[in-house]
Parts: structure tokens; C-alpha cells; sequence
């Protein structure tokens, strides 16, 4: 889509696809290994951190894929 100046920009539907997916891409890991650990240790303190550290994790990834996605070259 082109705005006023003629450059490039991404509609709302692909921000809102976009985000979304990048949301489930931190969401599900950290869950997942929040449960998974709070299962296996039954210790809800060490299950955080467990899950915390691998929300960070994905959010670095998250971030480098974001790049990506977002970024148009013109």
C-alpha cells in the first residue's frame, strides 16, 4: 500500500496478522515450559523462573524475526 509521499507502508490487517503472530511465537514457549516444569518439579517459584527465562529467550528471537516480517525493502 502506498501512503501521501508514495512510500510503502504495511495496512492494518498485516500489522494485526503480523503481531499476532509474533505474540503466539513468545506466548506458547514460555507457557509451555511453565507447565511442563511446573508439572514434572510440582514448585510453582521454580516453574516461573523456568517459564520467565524462556519468555526472554523468545522474545530475543521474537524481536529478530519481527525485523524480518516488519521491514520492507523498497
Amino acid at each position: 500500500m502506498e501512503d501521501g509521499d508514495g512510500k510503502t507502508g504495511l495496512s492494518s490487517k498485516d500489522i494485526f496478522l503480523k503481531g499476532t503472530i509474533i505474540a503466539l511465537i513468545v506466548t506458547i514457549p514460555s507457557l509451555s515450559a511453565f507447565v511442563i516444569s511446573w508439572k514434572i518439579s510440582d514448585e510453582l517459584v521454580q516453574a516461573a523462573i523456568i517459564g520467565g527465562v524462556v519468555h526472554f529467550i523468545a522474545m530475543i528471537f521474537s524481536f529478530k524475526i519481527s525485523k524480518k516480517l516488519f521491514v520492507k525493502n523498497a
